[in-house]
């Protein structure tokens, strides 16, 4: 296999039998007109249909096209990360296989990527073509993503994105990160991040795999995300803040209980028991959150060092692709 490509298109599928032809001949098209050295990178995310068989009948024909099906379903996330690993291409583009990214968009994404030297640029489908359904939790999405990352992009979530190759291999991408990919990025010290307003198709054939599952998850990730970004090389720093606030608290609590039956003393009244004292609880609370603040933090710096290990998907079947 070649390791000096101009073009590694990346195109994660999940049941999409009736459209992988006509965008694998597409793809074909635009590249032999630009006079580009390309392989089609097709990661088969657990389908259940004939997706695969077609890939294998199509790979016959076109020598171009690399493949890797999952013996389950692993999510969009993981089948990026691992068609990442595979890419050779100077230039990484990823698109979805419903037909809804437009091929011909790949010219002009290659040529800003190389003239404005820009680590990554994000399509951004100006105008839609989904259900409301769909185009309403992307906007939250847009919207909460810009605020915590500060970058300015219109959607994040946009499926047609190009990269240099550099930065598909300094990236994680796992559980449904995929949305957040340009935060990832700026994360790993590629911050020229650009936008290109692309052309979006209503979707040929099947059905939308968006669901309610997809919008809980994102929106957990999200959160997950905003938390490493910040600390995601001091834990401690985070949960520690927290935690010596507890036990702030907690003092105050108890000084304000002590204070309490001291003035009781002096005037001649029973003090009382300690379980009859609100401040008593308000100190226990305290102290228990406290302490579990401090030792979350430990655990998660003790789990930092253990980050590194490599993640590895179940798959069942390759194409031409590296060991």
């Amino acid at each position: 296999m070649s390791n000096n490509l101009d073009l590694s298109i990346v195109i994660p599928l999940l049941n999409e039998e009736e459209s992988i032809p006509e965008l694998t001949s597409w793809i074909h098209r635009v590249c032999q007109e630009n006079n580009f050295s390309y392989e089609i990178i097709f990661i088969d995310d657990g389908s259940t249909d004939n997706s695969w068989n077609v890939i294998l009948d199509l790979e016959k024909n076109y020598s171009f096209i690399r493949a890797i099906k999952f013996r389950r379903n692993h999510g969009k996330s993981a089948a990026l990360h691992v068609g990442f690993q595979q890419a050779s291409g100077e230039v990484v583009i990823t698109m979805d296989a419903d037909l809804q990214d437009s091929p011909n968009e790949i010219p002009e994404l290659v040529k800003r990527i190389s003239l404005e030297n820009l680590d990554l640029i994000s399509g951004w489908k100006k105008k839609r073509y989904d259900p409301i359904s769909k185009t309403i939790p992307t906007k939250l999405f847009n919207w909460a993503a810009r605020r915590m990352s500060g970058i300015k992009l219109h959607d994040f979530n946009c499926g047609l994105k190009a990269y240099k190759n550099e930065v598909v291999k300094n990236i994680q991408v796992q559980g449904e990160m995929h949305r957040y990919i340009p935060v990832l990025a700026k994360m790993s010290g590629f911050a020229n991040i650009g936008e290109q307003v692309v052309e979006h198709q209503a979707r040929k054939y099947g059905t939308t795999k968006f669901g309610l599952n997809r919008f809980i998850n994102g929106m957990l990730d999200l959160v997950t995300l905003s938390m490493v970004s910040r600390f995601q090389r001091r834990p401690m720093h985070f949960f520690g803040t927290l935690g010596t606030l507890m036990f702030v608290a907690s003092g105050a609590a108890l000084l304000a209980m002590g204070g309490i039956k001291l003035y009781r003393l002096t005037q001649g009244l029973r003090p009382g028991l300690v379980a009859d004292d609100p401040w008593f609880y308000i100190f226990l609370t305290a102290m228990v959150l406290g302490t579990q603040l401090f030792l979350t933090g430990l655990l998660a710096e003790l789990m930092l060092r253990q980050s590194n290990k490599k993640v590895h998907y179940s798959i069942s079947q390759v194409l031409n692709v590296k060991e």
